[in-house]
């Protein structure tokens, strides 16, 4: 074999597939084993290639597996009916033992004979006259080796480098719309968002370049590798996250989102650290982190408020930008709240969204009513948690980082 052009190709195979040279030469020695068994060899043996890099010398090898009698079923010959009636059936909880296959398996006391301390589980390789000259079917057989190793080898390396991503934002180009989904260039690897995970409103382009949140990294090739999404609330938490420096230091942390993509979302602050303003520190001088936030988002509105522990003073402040009298707590985790005539359109908001995602953000039912007709019920000024956004569910950032 040309040893030039192998170490060659192979070299540049890897760097164009960003996978390890070692990959590609398990691929190649795989594919020549495939060729080299069917053309020379029985379909039950197991046939094993070894490329020297160094001398570009193949060698073949039949490999048996070391067992003990104990651990497999050795069958006698029989007719076809007589096989029928004693195949093994496997009872619950019961596993049934492989059969033995003298083209595969050698017992301990045999394997001996080769290798003195063999033991069960090890291989024994036996040499084998070598060939170089397949059939046409054989080094087609080869090639699909080959491509289905190399596609292997590049998915686990994506895999190895995405997983770390995960829960991340990462930058990437529009490709393609296929179904309603979106396929996103990663570098190495092409993500997708589905539609629903893209923000209701937003129009996109091929070649425009977004930032994504990594949803998930799979490794089953029959589910897309990496999914991407706009629509997350964990997106908006880590927007913040790059965008204001308390936030990565851990001074500051987002408690709880609540998300309506697209429109609205309200995010409730907290600081570690006596002296330190949450709310400001993630508004910024003039607004300019939060708007950073809100351009990267298409303009949705986003409302910072700080976290407290006591229910009151958080509810009240969940209704920002509106002012609250009074907040009454009741039993079941439900409160009613007062607020003065002039303020009442802005603690609903547009459709009860104000008052839908102050629910959602603090998981309290609310009931908004007017300081001047505190008996009277509003339309749309009741939210209760588990009807909020259409079955969305309440995001508590603290508590997911804790689980992690």
């Amino acid at each position: 074999m040309d040893l030039k052009n192998v170490s060659s190709a192979v070299t540049q195979i890897a760097e164009e597939k960003g996978i390890k040279p070692e990959s590609v030469f398990v691929a190649i020695e795989s594919a020549i084993a495939t060729a080299y068994k069917k053309e020379y060899r029985k379909r039950s043996e197991f046939i094993r290639a070894k490329l020297n890099p160094k001398t570009g010398d193949i060698s073949f090898y039949q490999v048996k597996f070391v067992v003990e009698p104990a651990e497999v079923r050795i069958v006698t010959e029989e007719t076809e009916e007589e096989k029928a009636e004693s195949r093994p059936v496997a009872e619950e909880n019961e596993t049934v033992l492989p059969r033995y296959n003298p083209d595969r398996h050698i017992f301990v006391e045999e394997a001996k004979e080769f290798k003195k301390d063999a033991k069960s589980g090890d291989e024994i390789e036996f040499p084998l006259e070598v060939h170089e000259d397949f059939g046409r079917i054989a080094a087609q057989a080869a090639k699909q080796v080959i491509l289905q190793g190399l596609r292997e080898a590049e998915r686990a390396s994506i895999h190895e480098e995405f997983a770390d991503k995960e829960g991340e934002i990462v930058s990437g180009a529009v490709e393609r719309f296929e179904r309603g989904n979106i396929y996103v260039n990663l570098g190495r690897a092409v993500g997708i968002m589905f539609h629903n995970e893209s923000i209701p409103g937003e129009h996109y382009r091929v070649g425009a370049r977004l930032r994504f949140f990594v949803l998930a990294v799979q490794e089953d090739p029959k589910r897309p590798g990496i999914v991407l999404s706009r629509s997350h609330p964990r997106f908006v938490t880590k927007l913040f996250e790059l965008e204001v420096p308390e936030m990565a230091d851990g001074v500051v942390e987002i408690k709880a989102i609540a998300r309506e993509a697209g429109s609205r979302t309200k995010v409730a602050v907290a600081s570690n650290e006596d002296g330190i303003d949450p709310v400001g520190s993630a508004v910024g001088q003039r607004g300019t982190r939060v708007m950073a936030v809100t351009n990267e988002l298409g303009n949705e509105k986003i409302d910072v408020i700080e976290w407290s522990a006591e229910p009151e003073k958080y509810i009240a402040n969940s209704l920002s930008p509106a002012k609250v009298k009074l907040v009454e707590a009741l039993p079941r985790r439900e409160a009613k709240v007062l607020v003065a005539e002039d303020q009442l359109s802005l603690a609903i908001g547009k459709g009860g969204q104000n008052v839908r995602l102050a629910a959602k953000l603090t998981g309290w039912k609310i009931d908004v009513r007017s300081q001047s007709r505190p008996e009277e019920v509003l339309s749309g000024g009741v939210a209760e948690v588990e009807s909020v956004g259409g079955g969305d569910i309440i995001e508590n950032v603290a508590e997911e980082r804790d689980e992690e």
